[in-house]
């Protein structure tokens, strides 16, 4: 199947530290920028796939650490009909959007 006829989500960002770039722009497609939009809009709490339903959300995490993103997980534990637990991820990169919209 061959995406490139597809409209897709892009955010261009600058990974900061103390006002200073930490290294060269980055541009994040597709759902992975959805997810980084999602922790950048969730701030110091986070987010889950339990508040906010989405395949795959681990594995858009795992890619944005590759870019260099500092993401924290946090496993934290539910009850219900099928108890268990669940990953919730903070951002602690401070992330400058350069690109695309951060809301």
């Amino acid at each position: 199947m061959n995406n490139s006829g597809k409209a897709r989500t892009r955010m261009r960002v600058q990974i900061m530290d103390n006002g200073s770039p930490v290294s060269t722009p980055i541009t994040v497609v597709g759902r992975d920028a959805w997810c980084l939009r999602t922790l950048i809009n969730a701030g110091k709490r986070g987010f889950s796939s339990v508040d906010n339903p989405a395949p795959r959300t681990s594995h858009y995490i795992f890619k944005l650490r590759r870019f260099g993103f500092a993401i924290e997980t946090i496993t934290e534990m539910h009850g219900g009909t099928y108890p268990g637990h669940h990953a919730r991820y903070v951002l602690h990169s401070d992330v400058q959007v350069l690109e695309g919209q951060a809301a």
